[in-house]
């Protein structure tokens, strides 16, 4: 039974609930963000003795965290939310996250969901669907003043754990439609952060990772205010914990305080991925950026100089509505220059409630797909590059996969690195998951590096 059709029935429900055997299944969208909170609403319902299904398979109820970063974003939502219908036909189907939150009515007009909850009820998934006393969650995200979590639940990726400190964002730039998917930033208090890294060394995390929607706005909805660098700061002191990474920032924020830890204290992993979007002046302001191409590639030079060892990643949005061709090249140019390790590139796409909609100047698809092109193959020589400067080197590697007889893990610069367990003459059958190694790298396959213990 759709939305459409009306509530799902209090005895269905009721049904699943009283069944030892009953299931639900994930599918996660987007952001580590999203991710992380998927597991908040998982712990939900595994506490409440659900066994968790892959989601190709026949499950009670299915849970898709919705993203609506871009357009193909926003069909891919809908895909995933069929696929569960057609899987099983009697299931109940729940759509929350980003996409539920800004786009309730498209989604009402799916006869595939039972439920759309959006992101200020999304860590009550498990309870509204018990209680059946509404179909659409959907609030305001600009009531949300506070930081809403609950306590140690963590986004925890093989041997890595995800820590969630920051929702929201201010910035309004003018292609994005996050703020009105996450509201207004607003941060986790720091006794909370701090606790529960500290649980997560004494569990055996090694490896925390900071997520949120814009950490550079860390701190300064709190009393007294604060901010990202004075807790990241207190997060490195925590003796339990032995790396920590930061997923995400911007370049206007990287500040003289950051770099000094980042160059000096060794608990902090030096790879930083950065939100750039492109290089050139005019598409920057146009974009609502507050600094010049100059700046950014001022500022990533001088935390190249300084880390040498650094690992810089990006994200890259090309065809943005007046984007000349001067403009792409001027993009293409400094990206050359900075030499990422990475890039992400996507065509720009209009999305709703933006300013950038409104732009005239757009750019048609099949020159957003040249210009995406062009970056992939620049964004190709670069990180091969980049890869085969390590051969030679040592490096300490994290494992976090372990396949037949094969390590997967990466380096403090988060490279991805392979090792052969077995080899003529040595037999390292000992490692786990979960061991930092010293690895001699010594080849790079075109998309891994291969490393040796040393």
């Amino acid at each position: 039974m759709s939305i459409n059709d009306g509530n799902v029935g209090n005895e269905k429900i009721k049904n699943i609930e009283n069944n030892p055997e009953k299931t639900v299944a994930f599918y996660t969208l987007g952001c580590k963000v999203n991710q992380y909170e998927t597991e908040v609403i998982r712990k939900d319902f595994l506490d409440n003795n659900y066994k968790e299904v892959e989601f190709d398979q026949k499950a009670d109820i299915y849970i898709v965290n919705t993203c609506t970063v871009t357009n193909v974003a926003d069909k891919k939502n809908k895909k995933m939310l069929r696929r569960a219908k057609n899987t099983n036909p009697d299931s109940i189907v729940v759509a929350t996250g980003c996409y539920a939150q800004t786009n309730l009515d498209d989604l009402k007009e799916m006869r595939e969901i039972d439920f759309i909850i959006g992101n200020s009820k999304k860590e009550n998934v498990f309870s509204i669907i018990s209680k059946n006393v509404s179909h659409y969650q959907v609030d305001n995200i600009f009531d949300e003043k506070e930081y809403s979590s609950k306590k140690y639940t963590v986004l925890r990726e093989k041997a890595r754990a995800f820590v969630k400190i920051q929702d929201g964002c201010t910035k309004f730039c003018s292609y994005c439609k996050i703020p009105y998917a996450r509201g207004l930033s607003r941060s986790r208090d720091e006794k909370s952060i701090l606790e529960e890294i500290n649980y997560l060394g004494e569990q055996g995390y090694k490896e925390v990772v900071l997520t949120g929607i814009n950490m550079s706005e860390y701190g300064l909805d709190l009393e007294p205010k604060t901010d990202f660098d004075t807790i990241l700061e207190k997060i490195l002191a925590i003796k339990s914990v032995e790396r920590v990474r930061v997923s995400s920032v911007y370049p206007d924020t990287i500040t003289d305080k950051f770099l000094d830890m980042l160059k000096n204290n060794p608990k902090l992993m030096p790879h930083l991925h950065v939100s750039v979007q492109t290089l050139d002046d005019k598409i920057l302001h146009l974009m609502r950026r507050n600094y010049k191409a100059d700046f950014v590639v001022n500022v990533l030079e001088k935390v190249k100089k300084e880390v040498p060892e650094v690992s810089l990643t990006a994200d890259i949005i090309v065809g943005f509505p007046q984007e000349e061709k001067e403009n792409f090249e001027n993009t293409l140019k400094n990206l050359d220059l900075l030499g990422f390790s990475d890039l992400h590139v996507f065509p720009y796409s209009d999305r709703e409630k933006t300013t950038a909609m409104l732009l005239d100047g757009k750019i048609d698809s099949q020159e957003k797909k040249r210009r995406v092109k062009k970056v992939e193959e620049l964004n190709n020589v670069k990180y091969a590059e980049f890869r085969k400067k390590t051969i030679g080197s040592k490096q300490r590697v994290y494992i976090e996969e372990i396949v037949e007889d094969r390590a997967f893990g990466y380096t403090e610069n988060y490279l991805r690195v392979f090792i052969n367990l077995k080899k003529e003459g040595k037999n390292h059958l000992e490692i786990k998951v979960s061991d930092l190694v010293n690895t001699e790298i010594i080849n790079f396959d075109g998309i891994l590096l291969e490393g040796d213990i040393i």
